[in-house]
């Protein structure tokens, strides 16, 4: 809702996804257009901002609809908190691909009862990543501390709640080098693949456009950016339950079962123990873990030992994109 009581116009925010010749899957967000501009300067702009980026008023239980380039159409709904899933067996998705592998779709409102503006005559883009057959292997990285400076080792988290509150997106600082390594993990051995990259992290769906923003200002490749819901108020998580992260990194290497993937994290939080499961999960999909050393003496003792023995796939705790980079040429991942 708007000031004075005028209501909103309305948008979906189509979140990138990946999936298969044979499997479309895409999800987003219906929600009210709060006017974010991730551009603003000034600190009050900062805090404004900020706010309408969690302070979401979403469209529940409404009724969307998805057209593939090729005029095939999909129905679906969003839940009450706005999102919208689509998990369908269709085939030759692949021919719909540009040479990245990426599918184009539309996805709409569907529900004549809205009687609302919606914004860009209600056509809003999504894309789905299709890796090619000939892709020589895939990435999957962490955000946090892995690309992007977030201080989530910092105590009490406050470095974590002054980066991503007072800075925008476009101002913030890559880790150094790690654009270019990704670059050349992407066009691969040949210098000429197109290796899909999946980046995955911790952060709420709220700051999907924030760190899409921030991919594209420091020139990333682009993939799809794999985030988590808010959990709701009053549901414990159960110990037994893995972390979303986990989940994800688990279902693209169920997705794509021939396919080889390097592992990137850091060394902070818990993406050393999450890769080392996963690793001896799936011993013959995972063909290196690249860990980013942080400043802190006692988490890196304690990773350095958790590999201290370990032998089922190559590890290196990096302390710079150029370690990273001659450890990639030595082993045949980049040109």
């Amino acid at each position: 809702m708007g000031l004075f009581g005028k209501k909103d116009k309305l948008q979906i925010i189509a979140f990138q996804s990946y999936g298969t010749d044979s499997h479309f899957y895409a999800r987003g967000r219906a929600l009210e257009d709060e006017e974010i501009d991730l551009s603003q300067k000034g600190f009050f702009n900062l805090i404004w901002n900020s706010y309408k980026r969690f302070e979401t008023d979403e469209i529940r239980n409404t009724s969307v609809r998805i057209k593939l380039s090729d005029g095939r159409t999909l129905s679906g709904k969003t839940d009450k908190r706005g999102y919208y899933v689509f998990d369908e067996s269709l085939e030759d998705l692949g021919q719909l691909t540009n040479q990245e592998g990426w599918l184009n779709y539309e996805i709409a409102y569907d529900d004549s009862a809205l009687r609302r503006e919606i914004l860009h005559q209600n056509r809003f883009p999504g894309e789905v990543l299709i890796p090619s057959e000939n892709a020589e292997f895939g990435v999957i990285s962490d955000i946090d501390d892995t690309i992007l400076h977030t201080g989530v080792v910092s105590s009490l988290k406050w470095r974590v709640v002054v980066n991503t509150i007072f800075k925008r997106a476009s101002k913030r600082t890559p880790l150094k080098g790690s654009a270019e390594f990704y670059g050349l993990l992407h066009r691969g051995k040949s210098g000429e693949a197109a290796n899909p990259i999946f980046y995955v992290s911790h952060s709420p769906w709220n700051l999907y456009r924030y760190l899409e923003l921030f991919l594209q200002e420091n020139d990333f490749p682009k993939g799809p950016i794999l985030l988590r819901n808010f959990p709701r108020l009053g549901s414990g998580k159960s110990r037994a339950e893995k972390p979303q992260k986990q989940k994800e990194i688990l279902n693209i290497l169920k997705t794509y079962p021939n396919l080889k993937f390097i592992l990137i994290g850091d060394s902070g939080e818990h993406d050393a123990d999450i890769y080392k499961e996963i690793a001896e999960l799936y011993p013959n999909q995972v063909s290196a873990i690249y860990l980013r050393s942080v400043a802190h003496k006692k988490r890196m003792e304690r990773v350095s030992g958790l590999f201290e023995t370990y032998k089922t796939t190559p590890v290196l705790l990096v302390e710079s994109s150029e370690q990273a980079i001659a450890h990639a040429k030595q082993n045949g991942f980049i040109k």
